[in-house]
Order: structure tokens, then C-alpha cells, then sequence
């Protein structure tokens, strides 16, 4: 019954799966890594079983406490500019949610650490990867606009909610030569930014595409 689980059946198999990865290859990723991880990955466990059949669609889902499932293809652009860079092997994650793009980061760097403020979220989340053996992930409850300084520096950092402007924390949390990937809210409308710190002080940042997310609270519930 759990293998069945993972693999999937109907709108949920693997054959979805490929359907959805030849959609990303159509919107134009092209990270090889990128799409056979979420060729692999069962999003189908991330999501309430009533969604399940829509797990493969370009579409964010609802998920539990007014959070989402990101889309297909916001992941696979997310990730994929992460892994630009160099020697990309130790990742913060600013917000777990479903658990989803964790699993993904976590198949194609050697750590993650994944912050997130709403912790029966994050349990679910533990949950699912557990299921899926991912041992290379550490969990935090708490605050994500702080980071995870004890852990700092970070070779990346990715944040799966819009804030509004880029928290000075996390820039500071990023070793020299790392990349930073977030939605930014500006003047009503979410850009997703890609900021790279070339040096102590100096960071260089380039808009990579008009995207849709929660907003980036804090606190911790």
C-alpha cells in the first residue's frame, strides 16, 4: 500500500509526472538535475488527498493553515537558479510549507535547513520526507525573516514566500559567492529576484521572472 502511495496510479503516476516534466521543458528549463528530480518525486504526498489528482497541474494548491504548494514550474525556476552558482552543497530554506520544494533541494544539494513559522506544517512536512528517506534535511520552527545564523554561512538561500523588501539577515547569512532566491513585493505586484553577494558589502541582484506567493509573515504559530 505505500509503495502504491509513492509511485502513484491514475492522475498521479508517473506517466503525469513526465507530462508535467515535458511542460517545464516547454517553459524552458533546462537543468537536466532539475527536471529528473521532479520527474522522481511524488508531489502527490505533499497535498491533501482531495487534490491529489491535480498534484501535476502548473498550478499552486491550497495546503493547510491559508499556505500553498508552489507550482511546478516556480520550483523548477527556483531551483534551478540556485543551482547556478558554485559549489552550491548547504541550502536554507525560508519556509518549508508543504514540504515539496524541501524534498526537491534536498535530492540535489548535501544539506538543507528549512525555517518555517507554523510548526503542525512543518510536522506534516517532516512526515512526507521521512517517507521518502530524505535524512539530509534539519528543521527549525521558527521565524523565517531571522534565518538560521547558527548555521550561517549559507552556500544559498531560498525563500518560498513574498516579502517585502529583502530581510538584512538573510543577505547576511550568505557566505561571499552565494546565491539568494526570493519574491519581492513591489509596488503591488511580486517579482522573483535572484541576488548574488560578490563581495562583503556589494551584492548584485537581477529580476528573474513576475511570480504569485503567500506573503512572508513573521512570528511563529
Amino acid at each position: 500500500m505505500k509503495h502504491e502511495r509513492l509511485q502513484g496510479i491514475g492522475m498521479t503516476s508517473r506517466r503525469t509526472r513526465e507530462r508535467m516534466v515535458r511542460r517545464l521543458v516547454e517553459q524552458g528549463i533546462r537543468d537536466a538535475r532539475v527536471l529528473e528530480v521532479m520527474r522522481e518525486t511524488p508531489r502527490h504526498i505533499f497535498v491533501d488527498e482531495a487534490l491529489a489528482s491535480r498534484a501535476y497541474e502548473d498550478t499552486a494548491l491550497p495546503i493547510s493553515f491559508g499556505q500553498t504548494i508552489s507550482q511546478p514550474y516556480s520550483v523548477a525556476l527556483m531551483t534551478e537558479a540556485l543551482l547556478c552558482g558554485e559549489n552550491v552543497h548547504k541550502v536554507l530554506e525560508i519556509g518549508t510549507g508543504s514540504g515539496y520544494q524541501t524534498a526537491v533541494l534536498a535530492q540535489l544539494v548535501d544539506e538543507v535547513y528549512s525555517v518555517e513559522r507554523i510548526q503542525a506544517l512543518q510536522q506534516r512536512a517532516r512526515r512526507c520526507l521521512r517517507e521518502l528517506r530524505l535524512a539530509n534535511v534539519r528543521f527549525k520552527h521558527d521565524d523565517g525573516n531571522l534565518g538560521w545564523p547558527e548555521q550561517a554561512p549559507f552556500d544559498a538561500i531560498m525563500v518560498t514566500a513574498a516579502a517585502v523588501g529583502v530581510p538584512r539577515s538573510l543577505l547576511e547569512q550568505l557566505r561571499v559567492g552565494g546565491r539568494l532566491v526570493i519574491p519581492c513585493e513591489e509596488a503591488g505586484q511580486q517579482m522573483l529576484k535572484l541576488i548574488e553577494r560578490e563581495d562583503e558589502q556589494k551584492f548584485h541582484q537581477q529580476v528573474l521572472s513576475a511570480v504569485k506567493f503567500v506573503p512572508l509573515l513573521g512570528g511563529t504559530c
